[in-house]
């Protein structure tokens, strides 16, 4: 399983408290450091079945810098991919990966539901 988080995000934090607590093994990934591919961001897409615009992290300085808001509902998934992969930031956070699902961040009915 692949957990994707930011070390200075609180809501990573939990999320990482409450897999160690729940003996759930994974391969952790720094978002920043490792930023996702739109590859990877397009698979995840297609594996949790939410539309791309999910992926974006719409609290985040960057994406309110940028405006994306209003410039997502004219954007296609290719283009929300490749933005999303040029800054990790962008990305909502944390992700946790497993063979067959895909949660965007940390709700533990929804992590406890697929662990």
């Amino acid at each position: 399983m692949l957990f994707i988080c930011y070390e200075k995000c609180s809501t990573c934090r939990k999320a990482q408290k409450w897999l160690d607590e729940h003996g759930v093994s994974y391969t952790l990934r720094p978002i920043k450091e490792e930023n996702p591919t739109a590859e990877e961001l397009k698979k995840w897409q297609a594996m949790s079945g939410l539309p791309m615009r999910r992926f974006f992290n719409t609290s985040g300085m960057l994406y309110r810098e940028m405006q994306l808001k209003d410039k997502l509902t004219t954007m296609t998934d290719e283009e929300m991919a490749a933005l999303l992969a040029s800054d990790g930031m962008l990305v909502k956070r944390p992700l946790l990966i497993g063979e067959d699902f895909v949660r965007v961040g940390f709700r533990e009915k929804e992590w406890e539901d697929v662990l």
